[in-house]
């Protein structure tokens, strides 16, 4: 794959078939309500599973709007172009989700009582990308510094924590988690209703969820499906046992002096 230019923003690069300057001022000014519900997530770390279970859980469970809306129009990212094509079709109570770290949220956002539930060039082999990946030079920057900006935060009880572990464990436990945090009050039929409907399997068939309907220039997936496989712990399978120590040693090291815990073991 050619290398392309990706953009410079407040010290993180973005990718420019997604992002654009405009877009980027046009988030920074986003008008943020009080109703409003964002996802935050470091890339690859669930995304588009919250993209299908939000809309659910504050509709009260129906199912329409997963089958007949692209999940980037139904829950759009708040620094990307296409937000400005699709806000106005809107409706409140908004979900919308972001891979931007705390303190590159709009002003809107801090003065706001929303709530949050935390293109591409050749990675190079598996060594050099996750050289890459501890040094921060990756789309979004470094993943202990990202999740570290939304743990410092001063939100209190506007933010909740779940982590896609937790979600594979037992999802109808997160739903029923993130139905209490929103005020949804879901019952146990629509709470099992939803997490048959946003299981990995369902998920990976549905056209408007699984980003088959992207044109191939943008993402090949023939090279790699973008919802992958679903499960924990496949990472195993993929580091060599000098590869582990380096990981778990530089990330050991980053987060030494935080209190919150990891929803895996690095040993």
């Amino acid at each position: 794959m050619s290398s392309c230019e990706y953009i410079q923003y407040r010290g993180i690069d973005l990718p420019p078939v997604a992002h654009s300057m405009e877009s980027l001022e046009y988030a920074q000014n986003f008008s943020v309500e009080d109703t409003d519900v964002f996802a935050v997530t470091y890339p690859k770390s669930g995304t588009i599973w919250m993209q299908e279970i939000l809309p659910l859980v504050l509709n009260g469970g129906d199912l329409t709007p997963i089958h007949t809306i692209p999940n980037w129009d139904r829950v759009p990212w708040l620094e990307e172009k296409r937000l400005a094509m699709v806000v106005d079709q809107l409706t409140s109570p908004r979900a919308l989700v972001t891979h931007f770290p705390y303190h590159l949220m709009p002003p809107s956002f801090h003065a706001s009582k929303a709530k949050m539930a935390g293109f591409l060039n050749d990675p190079g082999t598996f060594d050099e990308f996750m050289a890459k990946f501890l040094e921060g030079k990756v789309l979004f920057g470094k993943w202990t510094d990202h999740v570290k900006s939304w743990r410092h935060t001063e939100l209190g009880d506007r933010i909740m924590y779940i982590t896609y572990e937790e979600m594979v464990q037992d999802l109808p436990a997160a739903l029923r988690s993130l139905s209490d945090f929103l005020g949804s009050n879901l019952s146990e039929e629509v709470i099992q209703k939803i997490a048959e409907h946003c299981s990995f399997k369902t998920m990976k068939v549905n056209s408007m969820s699984n980003f088959s309907l992207v044109p191939k220039v943008l993402m090949d997936s023939d090279k790699s499906p973008f919802l992958r496989k679903g499960v924990v712990g496949d990472w195993k399978n993929h580091f060599s046992s000098e590869q582990l120590a380096r990981f778990t040693s530089v990330i050991r090291q980053e987060l030494e002096n935080e209190s919150f815990p990891l929803p895996w073991s690095l040993d």
